[in-house]
């Protein structure tokens, strides 16, 4: 069953051309495929919750408006500021919560710290206009697993969506790029490369080639099932070399194991 447009984003005559213009192509816009597999998290029957918090109404008219028009996502609630985002936290179950970085009372990263906290299994994409790595990075270490540009990312916020909730990292093909430019290419049959830094991260084990080969593709933004397709091993085996590097890294998300890759340069 479609979802009931939000009374925040219901057009009237007082809205502006150019937003009626958006709302009336994302209305038209139906991302649902003919086929979507079981197995994957969000079916028409079950969508993915998603909160959507940004300080700008035609912004979040247009993002509204994309997300209403998948039936594997429910748009739970919408906010302006922080004050109201911490209030929806509290208040609606969710999966995943996308999230500007600039808002008028606070930034979006205190969003997410405050996010986790309540709500830790909850995902958290963040839509931001600044193109920005070390934004990026600061967002993975808190724990999103997602950073789009929003300029560069009209009609994809629901596969984000879908991609974050189901295994995967979302992340602007440039800004991603430009991430991966700080890793070393891996080489089949180069060495292990140890940890570096502090004792402690010393006293973690090595990255294995095959680890390296699945975090790397994990930083492009692949689900298990993906990698595991590329790599022609099963998703549970791919899962398990994601475990593994959680416990080398001592990390406890996927974007927090390519964060601490990037900054250790483990490739």
């Amino acid at each position: 069953m479609q979802n009931p447009v939000p009374s925040a984003i219901t057009s009237s005559s007082s809205t502006p051309t150019s937003a009626l213009t958006a709302q009336q192509h994302f209305a038209a816009h139906d991302s649902t495929p003919s086929m979507w597999p079981d197995f994957l998290t969000g079916q028409p029957g079950q969508p993915v919750r998603v909160l959507l918090i940004d300080d700008d109404p035609k912004m979040r008219l247009v993002i509204a408006q994309e997300l209403l028009a998948d039936l594997r996502i429910n748009l739970v609630a919408q906010a302006g500021s922080v004050r109201e985002g911490r209030r929806l936290i509290s208040r609606h179950e969710f999966d995943v919560m996308l999230v500007d970085l600039n808002l008028g009372d606070g930034t979006g990263f205190d969003l997410i710290e405050h996010m986790k906290t309540v709500r830790p299994m909850a995902e958290a994409v963040v839509i931001s206009a600044m193109e920005d790595a070390q934004h990026a990075l600061h967002a993975f270490e808190l724990g999103a697993t997602g950073y789009l540009v929003k300029n560069s990312w009209f009609g994809s916020f629901s596969q984000a969506v879908l991609q974050v909730v189901n295994g995967g990292a979302s992340i602007t093909p440039n800004l991603a790029r430009r991430l991966l430019g700080k890793f070393e290419p891996a080489h089949e049959g180069s060495p292990h490369i140890p940890l570096t830094g502090s004792s402690k991260e010393k006293d973690k084990g090595r990255l294995s080639g095959r680890e390296q080969e699945v975090l790397h593709m994990v930083a492009s933004g692949y689900t298990s099932p993906e990698i595991g397709s590329r790599l022609a091993i099963s998703a549970h085996t791919v899962n398990t070399h994601i475990k593994n590097i959680y416990q080398k890294l001592d990390v406890r998300t996927r974007a927090q194991a390519v964060s601490f890759a990037t900054h250790q340069r483990l490739f």
